[in-house]
């Protein structure tokens, strides 16, 4: 065992019986690299990366190419998911060197920390245009002894490119956030859409709900039918493909190929958080129940497979089971037929409809074996079994109960048991929105359990959160993005519960944002003032698999300036858009978090204040009004009876209800309308028509 034994990430565990001496990230990992003056052998994965396994199986657990590490370096390992700081600011320096990054990322540091070359995946014999594992340690060890000026030179300019302490872009005022703004992006994003299969770009195709939920927006500011056309056509295309578990539910990481079929099979729960929102909006919009029983289907599968004893949720499944990635979710027809075989006299054509519905064949499309997907819509598929559509959906629904009867008899891909504070906030805002857009009880009571568990193991004194939570032991200064999704889950379980904790809450870590994360020309950095100590304060503005901490942070922001009137909030929301407004236009897929807050800054906010018995009809009619259509700007505030001074949520301040009927202010801009008491009335004031 070596020294990343005692640690809780399960990637680190897993490498913790490597022969190569690992240290995890810290102090005497770089103290024993100056006493030796060697370089620092840098590697970050993750625990469901399918090449970070391969590469630990190739050279990791090669003990001759162990000795030459533990030999010439001081070998680090690190997750990326519990230190997205140090991963960020490596992959900007591989990302210089290489032109691209990814993981497992192999980075060589001096020993002060600066970095000097890096790369991705190497393997352990030279192949795909790349030098072996052992030629690129060689040859570092060389140029470190006997070119050591030029490797200070390379790790001095790459030091500076990574500083960002003064980001001398954007503008000094609103001029730039316009509705041509919303419009530009947008028409960008929509040209760039697969017209065919969906989705952005060729191949590997990644779901991008970021951009996806903009393009959302933009149908409804606008009304324009291509964008809700090209949207439906990648949700659909999307669901119906191999990326989609189409027995267990949820999606894996993205597909390798231009038709969503066959996956990396790794399931994050960032994706699966991002993408049951999308479809749920998708469904608010629309009306279309296959959008709802998507996004029900990922809640029910997060609920069943990857919620914790304690409430909060789990990080990631591997792609690989038994060491053989897509195993557990692939099936030959023979193993179809044997999972079927109980319910034969009950559907006796249960094989024949399952080889058709999910596109099956002898040979397979992976590997011998089939990846279920659905080559045709459903009612084509009904037609050619000479089935009505409801038999067909009827019939489908056992064969589902069949399959994933016989598959939970296998092998399960590993399970990434830690919990990540911004990962939570991510599925737990998308739960609760799901609790009340869908009346579903049974979603909101794990939405609160969630959201005691953060607050109660994850929030420390003064507000400060941990990052990250496994066995029992929370730790880890949390970043940005941690705050920012921890604030929208507060905030959507506000909205969905009334309970004024929630809200409390998210004010009190938007205070300590504000406090402890803000730069001085505008925006956040990415960790707090207070922070370890690295060779740069990382700050990231861009949108990756997540949604930006600056971007996500400038929506709250906006939300709660609408509740409460803060001018801090606002102003704080606005020095970060006008940074990023050119950026966003000529990049929107890099900034669709930011044009998300932009367009609710541009739009403006529907602020409503309710007054009175929601148990009653006409308030019940109007609580459905606000929350089940699709309005991404609405905020909505709930007291049982006259308020005089809110303290928390002042919004609320000075209502009151008109006789013993239920009342509601609808405001924008801080102006109020007058007070109206009907359910139609309210949907006047709110323009919905």
């Amino acid at each position: 065992m070596n020294r990343l034994k005692d640690e809780s990430s399960p990637y680190l565990l897993q490498h913790a019986d490597n022969p190569v001496d690992w240290h995890p990230w810290g102090d005497e990992a770089f103290r024993i690299a100056r006493q030796q003056d060697k370089p620092v052998l840098l590697s970050v994965g993750y625990s469901a990366c399918h090449w970070c396994h391969v590469m630990a199986h190739e050279s990791f657990e090669d003990e001759a190419t162990a000795e030459m590490m533990n030999s010439l370096f001081v070998n680090v390992k690190v997750d990326r998911e519990e230190r997205p700081d140090v991963d960020d600011i490596y992959m900007g320096a591989v990302q210089a060197i290489a032109g691209q990054g990814g993981w497992p990322m192999t980075v060589f540091l001096l020993p002060d920390g600066r970095p000097f070359y890096g790369g991705t995946y190497y393997p352990k014999e030279s192949q795909y245009g790349r030098p072996s594992f052992t030629q690129l340690m060689g040859a570092i060890h060389d140029a470190y002894h006997n070119k050591r000026d030029q490797l200070e030179a390379q790790a001095d300019n790459l030091h500076q490119a990574l500083k960002r302490d003064v980001l001398a872009i954007g503008r000094a005022d609103d001029s730039g956030l316009t509705t041509d703004l919303l419009d530009e992006a947008a028409s960008k994003l929509l040209s760039s859409i697969d017209r065919v299969n969906g989705g952005f770009g060729a191949q590997p195709k990644f779901p991008n709900p970021i951009s996806l939920e903009f393009l959302l927006r933009h149908y409804d500011r606008t009304g324009a039918g291509t964008a809700l056309q090209l949207i439906s056509l990648t949700l659909r295309k999307m669901a119906h493909g191999g990326i989609y578990d189409q027995v267990g539910g949820g999606f894996a990481r993205y597909s390798v190929d231009a038709h969503w079929l066959v996956p990396h099979f790794e399931k994050m729960l960032y994706d699966n958080a991002q993408l049951s929102r999308l479809y749920l909006h998708a469904w608010q919009i629309t009306g279309d129940d296959f959008y709802r029983s998507v996004a029900e289907d990922i809640y029910d599968y997060i609920l069943r497979e990857m919620t914790a004893a304690n409430g909060a949720f789990y990080s990631a499944t591997d792609a690989d089971s038994e060491g053989v990635e897509g195993k557990f979710f692939v099936w030959t027809i023979d193993e179809v037929r044997a999972a079927l075989d109980p319910i034969h006299d009950e559907l006796p054509r249960a094989l024949e409809i399952a080889i058709e519905y999910f596109g099956m064949n002898p040979q397979g499309n992976f590997e011998g074996s089939n990846i279920l997907y659905l080559p045709r819509p459903p009612a084509e598929t009904a037609d050619n079994l000479g089935l009505t559509l409801a038999q067909l959906t009827e019939a489908v629904t056992k064969i589902k109960d069949r399959l994933y009867a016989a598959r939970t008899g296998r092998i399960p891909p590993g399970l990434d048991d830690k919990i990540l504070t911004s990962w939570n906030g991510l599925m737990l805002a998308s739960l609760a929105e799901a609790a009340r857009v869908l009346k579903r009880p049974d979603y909101l009571d794990p939405a609160r359990r969630a959201g005691d568990f953060l607050l109660d193991q994850m929030m420390q004194a003064e507000d400060r959160l941990y990052r990250s939570h496994k066995d029992g032991r929370s730790k880890l200064n949390a970043y940005l993005e941690d705050y920012a999704n921890l604030i929208d889950a507060m905030l959507e379980l506000y909205q969905s519960t009334f309970e004024e904790r929630w809200f409390v809450a998210a004010r009190r870590l938007a205070g300590f944002v504000l406090e402890h994360f803000t730069s001085e020309d505008g925006g956040f950095y990415d960790t707090s003032d207070d922070h370890e100590n690295l060779i740069v304060r990382p700050r990231n503005l861009q949108d990756n698999v997540t949604p930006s901490g600056n971007g996500m942070m400038a929506r709250q922001l906006l939300r709660l300036a609408a509740y409460t009137g803060d001018a801090a909030y606002d102003a704080a929301a606005r020095a970060i858009l006008r940074k990023l407004c050119d950026a966003m236009r000529q990049y929107p897929q890099a900034f669709a978090e930011s044009l998300n807050a932009a367009d609710m800054l541009i739009r403006g906010l529907d602020e409503v204040a309710v007054i009175g018995d929601l148990g009653s009809e006409t308030g019940a009619e109007i609580i459905d009004l606000l929350r089940l259509p699709y309005r991404p700007n609405l905020v909505a505030a709930w007291a049982p009876q006259d308020v005089d001074q809110h303290e928390s949520i002042p919004l609320l301040s000075h209502r009151t209800a008109h006789g013993d009927k239920v009342t509601v202010y609808v405001c924008r801009n801080f102006a109020c309308l007058m007070p109206v008491t009907s359910a139609d009335e309210t949907a006047s004031a709110l323009g919905i028509k």
